[in-house]
């Protein structure tokens, strides 16, 4: 990530710090400055997730000041495909005037997408792209390539001359984030799908106590792994745990992706190698902005928005721009 882009994502305001201030209901905000009268849907898998947690935190926050009404909704659970759509078919009896989701499955809410964008609804997509990726007015989200490139390319620099013998710990199968993550994690690493350098892979649907699970299996097999790639911090903290059981945390390398203040202080531990930090606050904030200038007759959003991405390690490597945990703490989510 380079020096440009730091300063352009700072001087946007996204860095909001770790556990700065109480946010407010994360349910429904509004004011009475320069709205109009637009109002908007956020539809997040879970209510539970911290990334999540903080986009519905924060949403509120700048709905109220930017003068806009906000409903915020979400999946019961990672992979509730069926209870966002429930939320999309809600927001479209209510006339909001956007939606702002993102999609537990990138082609199961196609369907009600269509629906609300013939009739006039503007549809964001935040941190996880549609299946097309056209499905949606415009995407506000990470280039989670590139962020998967930038953790692949850091753990193989950490290895140096080793041979590499790799375990990949997988998000959700059919998961546009998940692919983007895994395929560019494999560019960075310099490796091909099928390499036999690859020893094994899992998924884990992001969540720590599967990817514990599926790490000590693969660990039973394969107990000569030297670098794991991991879909988030959640399995990266479950294949730190099995690993360190295994007593092998100085022969392994892990490199993540999310940025949440756990995981930056997971790095300051040592726990893993580095984690590529992304903004969903700033994800949000850019998604109202648009739904709002189109509701108020501007131009409307379209096509894919990056909104960042960022090293976070204590040990830099040269090549590969990063800024370190103490930076980290002060920029982190959650």
């Amino acid at each position: 990530m380079g020096r440009t882009l730091i300063a352009a994502v700072a001087a946007a305001g996204l860095l909001a710090a770790c556990g700065s201030g109480d946010a407010p209901d994360p349910g429904t905000a509004g004011g009475e400055q320069d709205g109009g009268g637009v109002r908007i849907g956020l539809i997040t898998k879970t209510e539970t997730n911290p990334f999540f947690v903080t986009m519905r935190q924060v949403a509120a926050e700048y709905a109220q000041e930017r003068g806009v009404q906000l409903t915020a909704l979400a999946g019961e659970f990672d992979g509730d495909n069926e209870g966002q759509v429930q939320a999309m078919e809600n927001l479209i009896a209510q006339g909001v005037d956007g939606i702002m989701i993102t999609p537990n499955n990138s082609s199961g809410v196609l369907g009600a997408i269509e629906q609300a964008r013939a009739q006039g609804i503007v549809v964001i997509a935040l941190d996880t792209a549609t299946d097309p990726e056209d499905a949606v007015d415009a995407t506000f989200a990470t280039d989670n390539f590139e962020a998967g490139r930038l953790q692949g390319a850091y753990v193989r620099a950490v290895l140096g001359d080793a041979e590499p013998r790799l375990i990949m710990l997988d998000g959700t199968a059919g998961g546009t984030v998940d692919t983007f993550r895994h395929d560019g994690f494999l560019e960075g690493f310099g490796l091909e799908e099928g390499d036999p350098a690859i020893l094994g892979m899992e998924n884990t649907q992001g969540d720590q106590n599967t990817a514990q699970t599926a790490m000590e299996n693969l660990l039973q097999r394969n107990p000569d792994v030297n670098a794991v790639y991991t879909i988030n911090e959640p399995a990266a903290r479950g294949g730190y745990a099995a690993i360190e059981a295994r007593g092998l945390t100085d022969q392994v390398t892990i490199g993540s992706i999310d940025g949440g203040c756990q995981g930056v202080q997971d790095v300051a531990d040592g726990k893993y190698a580095a984690t590529v930090m992304q903004f969903p606050s700033e994800m949000v904030r850019q998604g109202i902005d648009a739904i709002a200038e189109a509701a108020q007759g501007g131009e409307a959003p379209s096509g894919f928005v990056d909104t960042g991405s960022v090293v976070i390690t204590d040990n830099p490597v040269d090549g590969i721009e990063s800024r370190d945990t103490e930076w980290g703490l002060e920029n982190c989510w959650g």
